[in-house]
């Protein structure tokens, strides 16, 4: 849900660091590695055998011998480096669903190849973690302040002790520039960027963007709402802060805005409301988060949310909040609001 992005953080505490038996030694036996040199930016196209460096969204400059070849990273960020043709060798983060299967945010990997050493929120294996000799961990950031998505507080220090970290920002911007940034990343670390798959993928998510300006143009009077259901309570996330909803709001959507007053608890995110009143903003289309952790319009029961004009006329789209940084993964994220505002009825 979206407020992972703010109660959670301050869950990371509760994460016990006990267990971890010989890990001590370990990082005494690796030292330290300094990362933070903010002198030079990345270097694309990095050969195996050279030495490679990247600038990441912290101002910190991650200098290596060679170009890393035991990359770990949140799940997202490995399915987006999949889809460029880099692989990881470890991930953390929801990448297996309680079924077994890969979880939406493990895009097309195929993760019965990949250690997991999280899958869930506070579940970091620092020992295995340790065991994979991980050259750099890459992470998305929603904050200002660099905080790596997934990565516990309470053993951040152990996990930055074992590898430099990468971190990509995907806080109050707007799509594009992450999706620039991974395409960057993923050329330092020898992705093929000029593979038949990669710039069709490109020009299709820009064919993309102009079909829904032209949607949103074309239908003004359309409002969508961007939601995410729990079972206690439902929330309606403004356009600020997210990059998914800042650009499409570039593009031109009439999106439901929440007063700043109302998002506050949700760190300025979103607004928490009761099922009782989850009628409280009109809208012809509900985006719904398709992430794992939520519920889906499916599997809603509330009574309330059947009643829903948008609900009752079908105008329910999925909505992925963390997106998989890949144009190829991007492209029908476009393309649905896109399709779902030139069908659209009026019924707010």
């Amino acid at each position: 849900m979206p407020n992972a992005r703010t109660a959670n953080f301050s869950r990371r505490g509760l994460l016990a660091t006990g267990g971890a038996l010989g890990l001590g030694a370990f990082l005494a036996a690796c030292g330290d590695s300094d990362s933070k040199d903010s002198g030079s930016d990345s270097t694309a196209g990095a050969k195996a055998s050279g030495p490679w460096s990247f600038k990441d969204d912290r101002g910190t400059t991650v200098k290596l011998d060679k170009v890393p070849a035991n990359i770990v990273a949140f799940t997202g960020v490995a399915a987006a480096l999949y889809d460029y043709g880099v692989s990881v060798k470890g991930v953390f983060g929801p990448t297996r669903t309680a079924d077994g299967k890969p979880d939406v945010q493990a895009g097309d990997m195929d993760i019965s190849k990949l250690t997991i050493l999280g899958n869930a929120w506070d579940q970091f294996n620092v020992e295995k973690y340790a065991t994979l000799a991980p050259d750099v961990l890459i992470s998305t950031m929603f904050d200002d302040a660099g905080t790596l998505w997934y990565v516990p507080e309470a053993s951040k220090d152990k996990i930055a002790q074992l590898a430099p970290s990468v971190g990509i920002s995907v806080y109050d911007r707007q799509l594009t520039k992450p999706l620039e940034r991974m395409w960057e990343l993923a050329e330092s670390l020898g992705g093929d960027m000029t593979s038949a798959k990669v710039t069709d993928a490109k020009k299709r998510f820009e064919e993309a963007a102009t079909r829904l300006r032209a949607a949103a143009k074309a239908k003004p009077e359309i409002k969508v709402m961007a939601g995410s259901a729990s079972q206690e309570l439902f929330y309606v996330s403004g356009t600020n802060l997210s990059i998914d909803l800042e650009y499409f709001k570039a593009l031109g959507v009439n999106f439901v805005e929440p007063p700043e007053s109302a998002k506050k608890q949700g760190g300025g995110w979103f607004e928490s409301l009761s099922w009782e009143n989850v009628d409280k903003y009109a809208a012809d289309i509900i985006m719904m988060d398709d992430r794992s952790s939520t519920i889906q319009p499916a599997d809603i029961a509330e009574a309330t949310w059947k009643k829903l004009p948008a609900v009752k006329a079908g105008q329910v789209i999925a909505r992925s909040p963390e997106p998989i940084l890949s144009y190829d993964k991007c492209v029908p994220l476009v393309e649905n609001l896109a399709e779902a505002i030139e069908k659209a009825t009026k019924v707010s």
